[in-house]
């Protein structure tokens, strides 16, 4: 089977990926390799398949790429590429989101829809629901994003929806619920927190800190997508979440535990488009897909760390009890 994946060296993409070609799939991987975060880290994350005999690796914007040649005999894509971040989509940035979340994947469901319609599997983002009044949330919840990167994601989601109902593009959408693990990017509140314990610095901590959210771990994001392009019914959203809701300011012990050492919060002010709580109700993904998260946020967090420990390596950083040495 071949398969694309847009977005390959990216966080989730890459351990799709990875897990493609363990099952013997062949793999057509694009990235556009943004600035948004550094390129080493990417080519990291896919270095230990960039040489596999069934991996290609395709660099450029899907705005630009000659999409109905790579689509060309490829039997499913899953479309993770997407300019990410809430809080840095205000302002002149939104150009960018609007460019990287909602025309290509637009060029992308045309040139599907032309080419013998592979089916598509969609990442999207708990971020379309912002502020709903449901919780946990449903895939017939009001959807009211509080973000710019919410709207393009709704947006990109909608047009997944037209291209099925107008043409029978068989689409599937995501929402994918704050996704951790190793490769997590750095961006993200985990990698940022693991960091700077190994920096022996503040923790940054935007708000009060009883936010909560429903955190899923990158492996079982993987099995969600696997089983949605096995079994998802096109045309469908599901909700994939981590089947736990955590006030963030209640993991610190566990942070603490996992890594060995005192934290110390540094609280920064509320940031605009963060949503309070997050809470995905997953039964019809369970139902459709057979979706069951099968990891502990304990053991999440615990390979995060080792990995967030080979990414910075020690010799380079000192952790906080170094630092307090005379």
């Amino acid at each position: 089977m071949k398969i694309l994946v847009t977005g390959a060296a990216g966080f989730i993409g890459s351990h799709l990926a990875g897990r493609l070609l363990e099952e013997g799939c062949d793999v057509v991987g694009l990235d556009v390799f943004t600035a948004y975060y550094p390129a080493w880290m990417k080519t990291r994350n896919i270095a230990r398949f960039r040489a596999h005999p069934r991996f290609r690796l395709v660099r450029g914007d899907l705005n630009d790429l000659p999409l109905g040649r790579l689509l060309r005999g490829a039997e499913a894509v899953f479309h993770l590429a997407a300019q990410a971040g809430v809080r840095s989509s205000w302002g002149r940035n939104f150009r960018t989101y609007l460019r990287h979340n909602i025309a290509a994947t637009q060029r992308l469901l045309e040139a599907a829809k032309t080419g013998g319609g592979p089916k598509i599997v969609y990442a999207s983002s708990s971020s379309v629901y912002g502020q709903t009044p449901d919780m946990p949330m449903t895939e017939e919840s009001p959807v009211r994003p509080l973000s710019p990167y919410g709207v393009t994601k709704l947006a990109a989601e909608q047009l997944c929806s037209l291209y099925f109902r107008n043409y029978g593009l068989p689409t599937i959408s995501l929402r994918f619920f704050t996704v951790y693990g190793p490769g997590q990017r750095p961006d993200m509140a985990f990698h940022k927190f693991f960091k700077a314990v190994l920096d022996g610095a503040e923790i940054p901590v935007f708000g009060d800190g009883r936010q909560t959210r429903d955190f899923t771990y990158v492996d079982d994001i993987v099995e969600a997508c696997l089983s949605a392009l096995l079994k998802g019914r096109a045309g469908e959203v599901y909700n994939i979440g981590g089947g736990h809701r955590e006030r963030l300011d209640r993991l610190f012990p566990l942070i603490e535990s996992v890594t060995g050492e005192r934290l110390r919060i540094r609280r920064l002010e509320k940031q605009k488009g963060d949503v309070p709580d997050t809470h995905a109700a997953i039964a019809k993904a369970g139902r459709d897909l057979g979706y069951r998260p099968q990891s502990s946020l304990r053991d999440g967090l615990a390979a995060e760390w080792e990995d967030i420990r080979s990414l910075y390596p020690r010799s380079r950083r000192r952790s906080a009890s170094e630092r307090t040495r005379p």
